[in-house]
This record gives C-alpha cells, sequence and structure tokens, in this order.
C-alpha cells in the first residue's frame, strides 16, 4: 500500500506547486534550512584553512542529517496517525521540494519589466533568481542571465528535486534540497568560501551528476513536443559539444541544451563579487537573444518536468503492479 499513497502524495505535490507555488509570507522549509545553514556558518567559517574544511564537512553532516531526520519523523509521525494524513504530509513536502511554478513566476517578471522597457526593474528581479553582479547587465545582459538560470535551474530546482524524491520520497528529497542549498550559499571559490564550502560543493556535484544529465535529455526529447521554435537536433547537437564547457561537471548541462533548441547564444563572461570571470560561450548565434527567450525557456522547463513527473509516476505504477 505504501507505494500507492507514495505515488499519489508525489502526484498531488507536483500539482500543487504547479498551482500555488511558493508561499512568499508562510514558514518555507527550504528557507528554513537556509537560516540553518547561515546560522552555523557563521559560528564555523573560522579559523585556519584546514580548520574551515574540516567545519565545513561538518556542516555538510549537520544540515543533511538535520534535515533528513525532521522530514522522517514528520512522514512516521503522520502515517502513524492515519494514512490520510502520511499522504497529506507526503504531499505538503514534495510541493516544498518543487520550484517550477517558482522559477517560472520569477523569471517572468523579469521578462514582465523588459517587455515594458524597465530595465531598473528587470535588473533588480533578476538579482533576486541569479548569483552574478546584476547592476553591469544591460536589457540583453539581464535576459541571457534569466534564461541562463531558468535553463539551470531546470534540473536544479525541478528535474532533479522530483526524481530523488520520486526515488525515496519527501526524506531524499529534502535531503537533496539541503545539499543545493547549502551549494547556492556557501559553494562559491572566493577568499570568504573556497575552503569551508569545498564539502557542499563536491558533493552538490555527485548529486547533481546523473539527474543533469537527464534533464539535459528530457529537455531535448521536450522540444518535440513545442513547435518550430524548438529545435531537438539542435539542442542534442549543442549538448554534444558545448556540455562540459562549465567549470562545474553539471551546469552546462542543461545550459547547452536549452542554448541549442533556441537557437542562441548563452554564457561567456560574467561578473560575481565585482570580479570579472571569463567562460566560453554555449551555443551558437543562429539569432540575437530576445525577450521572449525567456518564456521560451520556461515552455522548455515545464514540458520537461511534466515528461518527467509522467515517467516518474509511470514507474511507480510499474513497481506496485509487478510487487
Amino acid at each position: 500500500m505504501m507505494i500507492i499513497y507514495h505515488t499519489i502524495a508525489f502526484a498531488a505535490g507536483y500539482v500543487l506547486d504547479l498551482l500555488i507555488g511558493d508561499p512568499q509570507e508562510a514558514p518555507h522549509p527550504v528557507r528554513l534550512i537556509g537560516k540553518f545553514i547561515g546560522f552555523l556558518e557563521r559560528k564555523w567559517n573560522t579559523g585556519s584553512r584546514s580548520e574551515r574544511i574540516k567545519k565545513g564537512r561538518l556542516l555538510v553532516f549537520a544540515v543533511t542529517g538535520t534535515t533528513a531526520a525532521i522530514a522522517a519523523a514528520l512522514i512516521i509521525a503522520a502515517y502513524l496517525i492515519h494514512p490520510y494524513l502520511g499522504i497529506a504530509a507526503e504531499a505538503a513536502l514534495t510541493y516544498y521540494i518543487l520550484a517550477a511554478r517558482s522559477l517560472y513566476d520569477e523569471s517572468m517578471r523579469v521578462y514582465g519589466y523588459l517587455n515594458i522597457g524597465d530595465t531598473a526593474g528587470a535588473r533588480k528581479a533578476v538579482s533576486m533568481i541569479v548569483g552574478r553582479d546584476t547592476d553591469v547587465l544591460d536589457d540583453i545582459g539581464i535576459t541571457k542571465a534569466a534564461v541562463e538560470t531558468v535553463a539551470e535551474n531546470t534540473s536544479d530546482g525541478v528535474i532533479a528535486p522530483m526524481i530523488y524524491t520520486a526515488v525515496g520520497g519527501p526524506v531524499l528529497g529534502m535531503f537533496y534540497k539541503a545539499v543545493n542549498t547549502m551549494d547556492s550559499m556557501v559553494g562559491y571559490k572566493n577568499e570568504r568560501y573556497i575552503d569551508f564550502g569545498r564539502a557542499a560543493a563536491k558533493l552538490d556535484d555527485i548529486v547533481n551528476y546523473v539527474p543533469s544529465r537527464l534533464s539535459a535529455y528530457l529537455m531535448i526529447f521536450s522540444c518535440l513536443f513545442l513547435g518550430q521554435d524548438f529545435s531537438a537536433k539542435d539542442a542534442y547537437e549543442i549538448h554534444k559539444r558545448d556540455s562540459r564547457k562549465h567549470a562545474s561537471p553539471n551546469s552546462a548541462q542543461t545550459e547547452s541544451a536549452c542554448a541549442g533548441a533556441l537557437g542562441i547564444q548563452l554564457a561567456g563572461g560574467a561578473s560575481y563579487f565585482g570580479v570579472v570571470h571569463k567562460k566560453p560561450f554555449i551555443g551558437d548565434a543562429k539569432r540575437p537573444v530576445e525577450y521572449k527567450d525567456i518564456k521560451c525557456a520556461n515552455k522548455l522547463m515545464l514540458t520537461s518536468a511534466a515528461v518527467c513527473a509522467a515517467l516518474c509516476i509511470a514507474v511507480m505504477l510499474a513497481v506496485m503492479v509487478l510487487l
């Protein structure tokens, strides 16, 4: 029976995310994880280089262990009270784990400002969803930044957590979110985090290795359903050529597939914390980047998420039949 409950909860959580998105005012588990990480970082990110590395490893164990333990306790307690309450708890946590609607809303806010000519508003909106310095970006730079973050987060914020939740329930899903949140907060290669955040960054690379590649192929496949503005052939070719062009082993996977699908060029140099980092370009500039590419990237993300959800549910139902 548990596989039935899990399948129902998974599907319900996916639909809830699409319909509602992240609540802005109510407490959110991922924001609580972020506060916990921030608290530990302020206490532990001190001492010599070797001490920071050791404390960074301790951070990984503390955050992932605490997050998984709390998620497991909530689900077990809910199922002990009543199966329906257990399903509700699983669905709620799955809803919090997935971020397709939030990614869509935040990136489309950037598009909305660009579309009315409010570059300053677009610059502020994009600063909420990217890690780079945005005060130097023009409207095309803002557009590229938004497209790139939608492409990258198709894996990090949607497909990867969906796969982990399907495989191991919200406990594994929340474990993944803890890892991803740590990387986004302390995984930078600057003076403050290069030692303390090393373990978090390495673990993030590991847990995203397979999902990022699956996400890229889901994006390539999804192009077949999206009409003439999307090219599955070019998405495949550019992914094959450019998917290893980032310093991270995973970041260019979905970015290259998106660039190829849309026929645009992404990446290149970017400024982080006042330092310009030179990066290779990804994709071919078959046409100039346009504001509408933010909408197109979101179509690709949402379609890929729907295909992934359908596949996950199909596999869970197949397992249920076999068992």
